[in-house]
């Protein structure tokens, strides 16, 4: 097996590998693999100025299956300051995944950057992190995690460390926002507060707000769970590089027993 999420298989087709397969059922990806891949759509729409990805929402309209898939993205809304594209994940003849993003000039306000969260604990200083017993394999098993902050094996809030041990396409590195993408839809189960062998927590979309793109191959993503009395609830990550913070992520949850 490649040591890839993803063999290509040409005419934007894609071949997913068990290292794409997600916690829940290893017949069904882990959304971290396919969000990075819709990212790398985006990111193909070719532009002639400066531009980066200022909001990417990614609506989740079905279980991705481990078989062949299928990727597109055009510019739905051209302008020379502000422009929306989207992408869409195909598979079986049905869609599984859309993204859209607001892709937002650039210009240089490094004098004026502010707000932005707290430096985390340096990977070093860190322990590997573990997850909730019947967890592993393909996805988990194909990113490094390191513990920052409490334990994904552990109900509550969590801050990890996380990259990949495989490339996202085969013969390809992974650009920095597709980096991030692979690790932002884990905000669920870092900060899980359910026994997932008796409840399901999963999400119907992934929303990211990017400040700016991350440097090296590490992304933290500092963690937190809210679940409401009906059955709905809301993952929320601050995400990092080793100097700082990069992006805001969200996630919609649906909660129930299994």
């Amino acid at each position: 097996m490649a040591d890839a999420f993803y063999l290509p298989a040409g005419e934007g087709r894609f071949l997913p590998t068990s290292h794409t397969a997600g916690p829940w059922s290893p017949h069904a990806q882990h959304f971290g693999p396919p969000s990075a891949l819709l990212v790398r759509a985006l990111e193909a729409q070719p532009t002639d100025r400066p531009m980066q990805l200022g909001r990417v929402t990614v609506e989740i309209l079905g279980a991705a299956p481990v078989a062949e898939m299928a990727v597109s993205s055009r510019v739905d809304r051209p302008g020379r300051s502000v422009e929306l594209v989207a992408a869409e994940l195909t598979a079986g003849g049905r869609a599984v995944a859309r993204a859209s993003a607001w892709r937002i000039a650039t210009s240089d306000t490094a004098g004026i950057a502010t707000g932005g969260a707290a430096a985390l604990t340096s990977v070093e200083d860190c322990a590997p992190a573990g997850w909730p017993r019947g967890w592993g394999g393909g996805y988990l098993d194909s990113m490094e995690w390191r513990a920052v902050s409490g334990s994904p094996a552990e109900p509550g809030p969590a801050a990890v460390w996380a990259r990949q041990k495989v490339a996202l396409v085969d013969g390809e590195v992974p650009s920095a926002l597709q980096r991030l993408f692979a690790v932002a839809d884990s905000g669920n189960g870092v900060s899980n507060r359910l026994d997932p062998r008796q409840w399901w927590f999963i999400n119907s979309e992934l929303t990211v707000h990017v400040q700016r793109e991350p440097a090296g191959e590490w992304i933290g993503l500092d963690a937190s769970t809210t679940v409401g009395p009906n059955g709905v609830g809301t993952a929320r990550g601050i995400l990092h590089d080793t100097t700082g913070q990069v992006a805001f992520g969200t996630q919609a949850l649906l909660v129930r027993p299994r």
